[in-house]
């Protein structure tokens, strides 16, 4: 049971009917989302074994703070879009923290705000065993994930949500990852970031096209819905077929191993990606391919880094 005080919300733990009371905390984190933080670090820090002693505390403390950042991200995410009326019970694809659990969205805020000031004290500890940089371009990570929903104009309502995940999610959090074990930035490590950049952004478009029936009713001008539905899911389909390549390409290049085609297991995850999204019509419909396209994200990163291990 939930005792609420009049203001409609709750400030303190919520219960479950099913006394599951951690469970609505831990899905206001999304869960499901937070292997686009670990794969990124452990991408780099794979890259670094070839190279380097790998230092065991940095490698978690920037987990950790990739992790942070992450989950803030996503609780802005819920925030703002509760606050700009995107939101609703009968949403799919959300923590349902506020519309469903009743949590005040001021508590929804500062933990967001307490899990951004964690992540830079993990920075501070970085920096003091590697350059003080990182500090500098973690703070605009932060920044980045507080943009992506809040501010007068939010990242997630424009054309480039997809750009700047790739870029900040992928290619800055695996360079960070290797320059903090190695001391310096390589050609490899920059064409390595490459097709798990892509696909981190794919789950957004993934995301933005299940969405994008919603999105366009509040005046949002996602990539999505510039290209409709058909287009947007072709424009998805091109980003994998990318992805793929550009790897298959990092192998015959010489940048990585014939270790790293174990990561091509995952074509049947990205198929069922750009299946499930074909003649669908509600989010509801499209929900598991969206699922599907962060797990081709999952087991291709995952084999990635085995991958990078099995070659170092």
């Amino acid at each position: 049971m939930n005792i609420q005080p009049k203001s409609g919300y709750i400030c303190q733990l919520a219960i479950t009917p099913g006394g599951e009371k951690w469970l609505v905390w831990w899905k206001l984190l999304r869960p499901h989302t937070l292997t686009a933080s670990f794969i990124p670090v452990a991408i780099g820090t794979g890259m670094a074994l070839s190279v380097h002693t790998i230092d065991i505390l940095l490698f978690l403390s920037m987990l950790l703070a990739s992790t942070l950042i992450q989950a803030a991200t996503n609780i802005f995410n819920e925030y703002y879009d509760f606050i700009n009326g995107l939101d609703h019970a009968q949403s799919v694809g959300i923590a349902g923290t506020i519309v469903r659990n009743n949590v005040s969205p001021k508590t929804i805020l500062v933990i967001a705000y307490v899990f951004s000031g964690l992540a830079i004290l993990l920075g501070l500890y970085i920096c003091l065993y590697t350059s003080w940089w990182i500090f500098f371009i973690g703070l605009i990570c932060i920044m980045v994930g507080y943009l992506y929903s809040g501010g007068p104009c939010p990242i997630s309502a424009t054309p480039f949500g997809e750009l700047v995940a790739g870029v900040f999610m992928g290619l800055v959090i695996i360079l960070i990852s290797f320059f903090i074990q190695t001391g310096t930035i390589t050609l490899g490590s920059l064409l390595i970031s490459g097709p798990t950049s892509i696909l981190i952004a794919t789950i957004l478009m993934a995301n933005n096209i299940r969405d994008l029936a919603e999105d366009k009713a509040h005046g949002r001008k996602t990539l999505a819905i510039l290209l409709g539905h058909k287009t947007a899911v072709s424009f998805l389909t091109g980003m994998l077929v990318f992805a793929y390549l550009w790897l298959l390409g990092l192998v015959f290049c010489g940048f990585l191993s014939y270790w790293a085609l174990l990561a091509f297991t995952s074509l049947p995850r990205a198929l069922q990606a750009t299946r499930g999204f074909q003649a669908k019509t509600t989010a509801k419909q499209m929900r598991p391919a969206m699922q599907a396209t962060a797990q081709t994200n999952t087991i291709f990163g995952l084999l990635l880094v085995l991958a990078l291990i099995l070659q170092s």
